[in-house]
Parts: C-alpha cells; structure tokens; sequence
C-alpha cells in the first residue's frame, strides 16, 4: 500500500503564493504519474497539474498554466506544487495522486487533502 500525505496549504492574499507537497511512503515506481487535484464546496473534483515520475514531462489545465508548477525530488519521494499569481476562484481542497501511467486516477493512490483559502 502506497501512502501519500499532502500539506502545505493555508490562507494568503490575492497574488501570493503557496508551496504544497506530497510526501510517498515508499518508493514511486518508475512508470507512475503524480498529480493534483482540486475541489472547491459544490463542484466537481478539477484536475490542475501531473508530472510523469521517470521523465518530468508535465502536464497544467488551462486555469493554471503558467501561474503553478508541478516538480517532484525523486530522492525524497516528494512533489511539490508552487503555487503563484493566486486568485480567490483557486480557494479549494487541493489532494495528490499516484496511479501507474495508462490508468486511471481513479484507481490510483489519494491523499487526504489541504485546504488552500485565497483572500481578495
């Protein structure tokens, strides 16, 4: 069993930034993607960044591109999500997952979740 454990959230201003992690129990196998994920109170679960573990590649949606960077420490077993630029509508839990590349998040590795509050 692979446990994750994300932290790193809390409240900032407008145009501020965080840094979030995410810390594996055991080893990432090579051929797994991390992620994260965000859900604010009454909306669908929203993809926001991935980074592929052996390679780097990653991936943003939209809304975040070139405000938040995903980057992991392989050493460490750790990603991370930098967070900058924040607007209120970025106010949400953020959680991170671990699945094998070709599969679905939803049968991978989640953690608990930390809650990023944006203020205006």
């Amino acid at each position: 069993q692979v446990n994750l454990v994300d932290s790193g959230g809390g409240l900032v201003q407008a145009g501020g930034s965080l840094r979030l992690s995410c810390v594996a129990s055991g080893r990432i196998l090579s051929n797994y993607v991390m992620g994260w994920f965000r859900q604010a109170p009454g909306k669908e679960r929203e993809f926001v960044g991935s980074i592929t573990w052996i390679s780097g590649r990653t991936d943003y949606a939209d809304s975040v591109k070139g405000r938040f960077t995903v980057s992991r420490d392989s050493a460490k077993n750790t990603m991370y999500l930098q967070m900058n630029s924040l607007k209120p509508v970025d106010t949400a839990v953020y959680y991170c997952a671990a699945t094998p590349e070709l599969t679905s998040w939803h049968s991978g590795y989640w953690g608990q979740g930390t809650q990023v509050t944006v203020s205006s």
